[in-house]
């Protein structure tokens, strides 16, 4: 601690300094003093790095992100825009300087906790997503996730289960729609989203028939697009833009739920509509059908908003949903693949599709909106 000089005024400055003055230039010294002094590596840190080093060494592949176009067909006018996403792996200069700068984040910490937080408050579930986060999770033990908790290590881990973490919101009349039907449209909603990326059956492939039923028709030529995606999937037809699939042949996920966290919001839109707002990221937990153990997660975020107008005013289908706009973002699953499935890369797998080239997301960051107007790039996912 540095000798505080004498309370005497000085006669050649003038003034004095006062305690506050002084004991705020004490408390920053000493911060910089720390901030500044070499600091070396625990042995555990130390442990850890050589584990990363010899995990890089034997050529373990990082995930894939990309996001798909966003929907837009307004007045009889359809502008789609295609964005792609594809991010390989958490870069090991990333993991390093984590490990160096949080001890608590080391491999030998508590298994199965989370970033030195006891097991029960880490597992402990979330309430309900009712405004965006105003930043990221934050970062997880490295826990290697297993069959038995395929979420360890994964800020999914304290999300709901499957459709419990879709909540509706209250419904309330709105301009001359009633309270009943903004509550069927948010059931609605509510159902496609379940059916596009819960349902056994459309993860597994299968089509989404509820999901598709709600779809106003007259939307020809985006339900012309579903249909030809999900029969025939292609760079310009890619059913992964509305719906979640994976091929059975290959993958199975690990265990029967799917973790799920957002939030539903409804306004007065346009031309006397009501809009639904819809903003959910879906984990699922994949392992490979060749009889291997390994567990890997694929996170897609997807943002949907849906409209009802007035039948009697405006050319639309009574009881069906107008999509204004469908967007995403996929963290894990390989770029410029287009066969309508996902493909999670797991450390042991051969690596499926190019390398990734641009910048670093964490796809669990849900307080940044999707931007409508970035290109189509692969990056790379900082977590899975």
């Amino acid at each position: 601690m540095a000798e505080r000089p004498s309370d005497e005024p000085n006669p050649d400055s003038g003034s004095a300094i006062s305690d506050e003055v002084w004991e705020k230039f004490v408390q920053d010294s000493e911060r910089d003093i720390h901030a500044t002094a070499p600091k070396e590596p625990s042995a555990r840190a130390r442990v850890v790095t050589r584990r990363l080093r010899e995990q890089d060494a034997r050529g373990a592949q990082p995930e894939g992100w990309r996001t798909g176009p966003a929907w837009r067909e307004m007045d009889g006018r359809a502008a789609r825009r295609r964005r792609l996403w594809a991010i390989f792996g958490v870069p090991l200069a990333i993991a390093v300087v984590v490990v160096a700068n949080k001890p608590s984040l080391l491999l030998g910490d508590t298994p199965g906790s989370d970033a030195g937080v006891p097991e029960a408050i880490a597992a402990s579930p979330l309430p309900a997503e009712t405004a965006a986060p105003t930043a990221a999770p934050s970062e997880m033990a490295p826990v290697t996730p297993t069959l038995e908790r395929p979420f360890a290590g994964s800020p999914a881990a304290r999300w709901a289960d499957g459709a419990a973490g879709i909540v509706l919101p209250k419904a309330t009349a709105v301009g001359s729609w009633s309270k009943a039907e903004v509550e069927q449209a948010l059931r609605q909603t509510k159902a496609l989203l379940v059916d596009a990326n819960l349902d056994p059956a459309t993860l597994r492939g299968e089509r989404p028939e509820t999901a598709l039923g709600v779809i106003d028709p007259i939307q020809t030529d985006l339900v012309d697009l579903l249909d030809t995606a999900l029969r025939k999937p292609d760079k310009k037809h890619d059913p992964l833009w509305m719906f979640s699939r994976y091929d059975p042949a290959e993958l199975r996920l690990a265990g029967d739920v799917v973790k799920t966290r957002g939030r539903m919001t409804f306004e007065a839109g346009k031309d006397a509509s009501v809009v639904v707002h819809a903003d959910f990221t879906f984990v699922y937990p994949f392992v490979r059908t060749d009889g291997s153990t390994e567990v890997t997660r694929t996170i897609i975020r997807r943002v949907l908003d849906l409209e009802v107008s007035d039948p009697v005013k405006y050319q639309v289908t009574p009881g069906k949903l107008f999509v204004a706009r469908y967007d995403q973002e996929i963290g894990n699953s390989a770029c410029d693949v287009y066969d309508g499935y996902f493909h999670p890369q797991f450390s042991t797998g051969e690596q499926v599709g190019p390398l990734p080239t641009g910048p670093t997301m964490d796809p669990y960051d849900r307080s940044e909106v999707i931007d409508e107007e970035r290109t189509d790039d692969c990056g790379v996912v900082s977590r899975t």
